[in-house]
């Protein structure tokens, strides 16, 4: 049976009947009208929920959940801003790495014998890649007037044009199947990493990149799929191990940190560790349910997290 359609004022009523104080009702009407009560309420209620009687903690306030959720919504714009020069520069050392090699015809990005298809898998996935994402930008209209522009004039779409118009899960895909010499090309922009470690980046960022995208809960989110390498920085802050895996820093918020770190400059990087500094100490400090110990431990953050800038990555 389907749930059944409530009015501000009986969601109010309802989240009074599950143990919220709400002080001033006009502010609750306002941002259940604004935000939703499934994105603001079902989206971050079980953070503030005593799991046993499901009803919110004594003393709980709606202003305390509104804390949360703009919390997350300036932390999902925060890591976008930065995640997006990341996704600006492997786009262009990919792009210039791939036309150097193989040119700049669009038949070089459209056959698949410039890519790794050292494996059946390979193959196969290398030719969904083209014929999904690739072949269709350049064989049928689209929405990009760059890319009109070429096919009018030149009857022909670089890769350095097309690269703006793909997703980043297909330019990291574009990444991982490509020949060790165009993957040796953009994994040497970076300090301290290689090939295959780059690969896992792209990867946990494309996840973290979704939620983002799709205004999902960000900074408790945990990857499913796919988690960053074992780094010299998660021995040297001493996080601790199960097994030859590190329990923090491999698939939850701290591992986009790890990778910001290796992949944005030391500027930007310490630009961006500044102002989520400010953002977590704020949400503390204004929101007492939450202590800055349960947030590191739902963001998968060591005690001493702030020394990742005080050690070398390599």
């Amino acid at each position: 049976m389907p749930k059944p359609f409530f009015t501000y004022e009986q969601q109010i009523k309802k989240l009074r009947a599950k143990n919220m104080e709400i002080r001033d009702e006009a502010f609750a009407t306002e941002c259940l009208h604004r935000y939703g009560y499934f994105a603001l309420i079902s989206g971050y209620k079980d953070l503030l929920k005593n799991p046993t009687t499901k009803n919110y903690y004594d003393g709980t306030t709606f202003e305390d959940i509104v804390s949360v959720y703009r919390f997350d919504e300036a932390l999902r714009e925060l890591t976008l801003r930065y995640l997006l020069h990341i996704e600006r520069h492997v786009r262009s050392t990919l792009s210039y790495a791939f036309c150097e090699a193989f040119g700049d015809s669009q038949a070089a990005y459209l056959t698949d014998a410039n890519f790794d298809i050292s494996t059946t898998n390979k193959q196969r996935e290398v030719q969904k890649l083209i014929k999904k994402h690739l072949d269709k930008l350049v064989s049928k209209p689209t929405d990009y007037p760059y890319i009109e522009h070429h096919k009018r004039k030149y009857s022909n779409v670089p890769l350095w044009c097309l690269v703006n118009a793909l997703t980043f899960g297909t330019v990291s895909k574009f990444y991982e199947f490509s020949k060790t010499q165009i993957q040796s090309a953009v994994s040497r922009e970076y300090d301290g990493i290689n090939e295959t470690q780059l690969k896992q980046f792209l990867e946990v960022l494309t996840d973290f990149r979704n939620v983002c995208a799709h205004n999902e809960r960000l900074f408790t989110h945990r990857c499913s799929r796919h988690d960053i390498p074992n780094l010299p920085l998660h021995r040297k802050l001493s996080i601790p191990q199960k097994g030859t895996d590190y329990i923090c820093g491999k698939r939850d918020y701290f591992s986009v940190v790890l990778s910001f770190r290796y992949l944005l400059p030391n500027t930007e990087f310490l630009e961006f560790k500044g102002r989520l500094t400010v953002l977590m100490d704020k949400l503390v400090s204004g929101n007492q349910p939450i202590t800055m110990e349960q947030l590191f431990e739902m963001m998968g953050f060591p005690q001493n997290w702030k020394k990742v800038t005080s050690y070398k990555k390599h």
